[in-house]
């Protein structure tokens, strides 16, 4: 099987959606981890900020000093199993963005990862492509790589649509129950503005929802 780092060298436009993250790779190849390392710090890969670890203990330690927005986790390192090291950070960090990257893809390894609630799942080798495209998705959907409070919005917009459209109800049903208006509804689902303290209450209470969940799913 091809090397992942060697599966796709060709030049791509960068993502201009895609803020730089923060990513930690444990990986037990060499190659590969200096591969992603080069890739990623590039202009051309994201400009991510990428640490690197060849054994869980360098990697929990890595995550101890400072947590990031992305792992990327390999499945197979030998003796370790990587099914323990995902059970593990979900114990320490249940809302880490976890995306697998494997030489030994099977359904039952994707099936047990995604019940652990990984982002996503890339067979080696994978093209650099699929890798960024992962990445961005993963920052578009999570909010990831923003400030605090742009973080907050996108996750307050976010959770207020699941909440809507879980009880069926339009923006106009919304607006009815919570007194707040539709155009205002519509800018905060699409994290245009952060809602006042008094409208968040008056959103949670129509939808007979927890805001401090919302906070919570925001990671404040």
């Amino acid at each position: 099987m091809t090397p992942a780092h060697e599966a796709t060298r060709e030049p791509h436009e960068p993502d201009a959606g895609a803020p730089g993250l923060s990513i930690v790779c444990l990986d037990d190849d060499a190659d590969f981890r200096e591969f992603i390392k080069t890739l990623l710090e590039s202009a051309q890969g994201g400009s991510h900020r990428v640490r690197l670890a060849a054994d869980p203990e360098e990697f929990f330690q890595a995550c101890e000093e400072s947590l990031p927005d992305v792992v990327l986790l390999d499945m197979k390192m030998g003796a370790v199993d990587g099914s323990t090291v995902l059970g593990e950070i979900r114990k320490r960090w249940p809302k880490l963005c976890v995306i697998i990257v494997t030489g030994h893809p099977s359904l039952d390894s994707m099936r047990q990862t995604f019940k652990q609630d990984v982002f996503d799942y890339l067979a080696k080798p994978f093209s650099i492509e699929e890798l960024r495209r992962s990445l961005a998705q993963a920052a578009a959907t999570l909010g990831l790589g923003r400030r605090p409070l742009d973080r907050l919005r996108v996750e307050l917009g976010r959770q207020i649509r699941l909440a809507r459209t879980g009880r069926g109800w339009t923006l106009k049903e919304l607006s009815e129950a919570s007194g707040i208006s539709v155009s205002q509804l519509s800018s905060i689902e699409r994290a245009s503005h952060l809602p006042s303290v008094e409208s968040l209450v008056a959103i949670a209470e129509a939808l007979e929802a927890s805001p401090s969940a919302w906070f919570g799913a925001a990671g404040l």
